[in-house]
């Protein structure tokens, strides 16, 4: 019996198929080319990508590709495709950002134009690279007219990318780019083209010029870096998770507090403490808590961050605010007696809802909430701390012992920091589950090491699970301080400042001297914010965990333990005034506050400053740049003293003073109220 010989026969068989299937593709490829080339030739129509209408996609919102992208890439390939595009392209890719590229994604044959609209519709980011030749081709223009009516009317991102071409050139069609624009539209006109969709070419040109982009002027590879942070950040800002979205393991929470408080029907105002671990989530509960109630109250308070800013502004701010919240118009109270018999009076036929939120004290919390007779009856207060004592003490109704997050409620946290979606992709399911287990549950350490590892590959994944095994289980500081440690110099700078003197400050205030300092502020904050460790308000105010906070004034205390005088920073009440009344200032020291305030772990509030410096005390800070003192008296000739200075903060600035030869050269920021 012979063996069939598969190998001349078969090779016969299936030859014309393969010749069948090559030439559809090239055929197919050609007319896809055809179709591009078309739109780009002298002669060629206007070729402008219209809006489809919903009859196009029959109302579906299906798309015809199948995907939803994050980010569009619009490029002139014969400049880019082979080098800068295909190096951001993968980039991207390796970053787990789903992103469009027409070669790589319209199925050959196809008509384009509603897939490249479709896909431009879809992204959340929006990428023009700008290279010589872009302004030659019309396809280009209708891409970028379509982009720039996509920021406008769906408030999409744009990030234009200048590649060997300076933005006032592209929006004004001058220089190489230019030339080439403009023998393109002379014979354009000369054939009859449509002049409004050369205006509208132009007006997209230099309104995209305008906005804040790149320019490829250095390393390309470090571009490429940048600009793949960048859309990451950005992309996560659309999951960032304020109260309204931050269901995570929330709603078991806040039902059962819920169940309490609905059987409390009495008439006495209700106390609802709140206590656990810092980064636990305390704050995020009571707030959802808050909200949930919120309409049942004509006169509401959320007196936030009790803890910080009693040091930083006293009592009586923080009174004066509970005052203009619940009566609506302001009222200073500066008299300890006069402020509790004032609220007791004023807030007795109010019925109040109150969120006192991380209390320290609980002197400080009688002096906030007093007790019951200080409300109308059906009052409700909530209370958030880390020492559950606080709560025994004060005689709450209902301490609520708030626990980590189970492990699934875990996992859909942190992949929200790290993918920008409830689950794992397969690849990194094990690498994930390892992060979760070892984070025990608390939310500041899943957001923070989620954002730390957000893009990064396989390989920094299991070399940053390597470093968390290492550290023990309890020690979330030491968790939180991986992130520090990837910082390039000047982003741990920018962190350490905010950390120590700024949560609170408004950040373009606090840039004026990162910038003068060479920190790069715009970079550094925006890497900063990506990575969670800190967070910027709705009115541009620094934010940052306390945890954040308590392990930057660490690794300050680390540059040396004994001797204040020579740590970079300088904070606390008492070791500021040791270290300048006995003239032990070093070229260490970069920043000082020596203001009102507790002293750290005295519990005692420090009285006004009102000291006089001299010239002397500050001699030896020669790399000093940041000073902040309150009601103190300076004098004397400072020439040859705090010469590096960048910010001084003066406040209740003495109308007579002497200072002679003040270092102002390199102020960037001067306060003196």
């Amino acid at each position: 019996m012979h063996r069939p010989i598969f190998g001349h026969s078969f090779a016969v068989l299936v030859a014309p198929i393969l010749l069948s299937v090559l030439a559809f593709y090239f055929l197919s490829k050609k007319k896809n080319n055809a179709a591009r080339n078309a739109a780009d030739a002298d002669n060629g129509a206007p070729g402008s990508l219209t809006a489809p209408t919903d009859t196009d996609f029959g109302g579906s919102s299906s798309s015809p590709t199948g995907n939803c992208y994050e980010v569009f890439l619009s490029f002139k390939g014969s400049d880019t495709r082979k080098g800068f595009t295909d190096h951001l392209y993968h980039g991207l890719v390796d970053a787990g950002v789903d992103t469009f590229r027409d070669d790589d994604e319209l199925c050959q044959g196809q008509d384009i134009r509603p897939v490249l609209m479709e896909a431009i519709t879809n992204s959340k980011v929006l990428i023009p690279i700008f290279s010589e030749s872009y302004g030659t081709s019309s396809w280009c223009l209708d891409e970028l007219v379509q982009i720039m009516e996509r920021k406008n009317n769906n408030g999409q991102i744009v990030l234009p990318i200048f590649y060997k071409v300076k933005p006032s050139d592209v929006g004004h069609q001058r220089g190489s780019f230019g030339d080439a624009f403009l023998k393109r539209e002379k014979r354009l006109l000369k054939r009859g083209f449509d002049p409004t969709t050369l205006e509208n070419w132009k007006k997209a040109l230099l309104e995209v010029s305008t906005l804040s982009g790149y320019e490829a002027d250095g390393y390309e590879a470090d571009l490429v870096k940048s600009i793949v942070r960048k859309v990451l950040s950005e992309l996560k800002k659309k999951f960032e998770l304020d109260i309204s979205e931050n269901s995570v393991g929330i709603d078991r929470h806040v039902k059962e507090i819920m169940e309490f408080v609905d059987t409390k029907k009495s008439h006495a105002t209700l106390f609802v403490g709140i206590h656990g671990m810092g980064g636990i989530g305390k704050t995020t509960l009571a707030k959802a808590i808050y909200n949930k109630l919120s309409n049942q109250f004509e006169h509401r308070s959320f007196i936030a961050d009790i803890r910080e800013s009693w040091k930083r502004n006293g009592a009586h701010y923080l009174r004066n605010q509970l005052i203009y919240d619940i009566l609506k118009h302001e009222n200073k109270v500066h008299n300890e007696d006069k402020g509790t018999t004032y609220i007791s009076c004023k807030f007795k036929c109010k019925k109040v809802l109150l969120l006192l939120d991380d209390v320290d004290d609980v002197i400080r919390l009688k002096r906030l909430a007093g007790n019951r007779d200080w409300f109308s009856s059906g009052s409700m207060v909530i209370i958030t701390t880390r020492n559950e004592r606080i709560l025994e003490e004060f005689g709450v109704d209902y301490p609520y012992d708030h626990k980590e997050m189970d492990n699934d409620q875990s996992m859909i946290l942190f992949s929200k920091h790290a993918f920008r979606r409830d689950s794992p992709p397969r690849e990194f399911e094990d690498l994930a589950h390892k992060v979760v287990s070892i984070t025990k549950g608390l939310p500041l350490s899943l957001e923070v090491l989620g954002s730390l590892l957000c893009g990064q590959k396989l390989a920094f994944w299991r070399a940053t699970i390597d470093k968390l095994k290492e550290v023990p289980p309890k020690e979330v500081r030491e968790k939180l301080r991986i992130s520090y440690e990837v910082l390039e110099y000047e982003q741990k700078q920018i962190f350490l400042d905010i950390a120590c003197f700024f949560v609170g400050t408004d950040s373009r205030t606090a840039s004026y001297m990162w910038d003068a300092c060479q920190f790069f502020p715009g970079a550094g904050i925006e890497v900063l914010r990506f990575m969670s460790l800190i967070k910027i308000g709705d009115d541009h105010q620094l934010r940052m965990h306390d945890q954040l906070k308590d392990l930057g004034k660490e690794i300050v205390r680390e540059e040396n333990r004994r001797e204040p005088r020579n740590r970079s920073r300088l904070w606390d009440y008492k070791e500021v005034k040791k270290v300048l009344k006995k003239n032990k200032g070093t070229g260490k020291i970069e920043a000082i506050d020596r203001t009102e305030g507790s002293s750290e772990g005295s519990g005692e509030t420090a009285k006004r400053d009102g000291d006089i410096y001299t010239e002397e005390q500050f001699k030896n800070l020669t790399s000093l740049r940041f000073l902040h003192v309150k009601g103190a008296h300076l004098t004397g000739d400072f020439k040859d003293s705090m010469e590096g200075l960048r910010w001084l903060r003066w406040r209740e600035c003495p109308m007579n003073f002497e200072v002679n030869n003040f270092p102002a050269e390199e102020l960037a920021v001067l306060e003196m109220p």
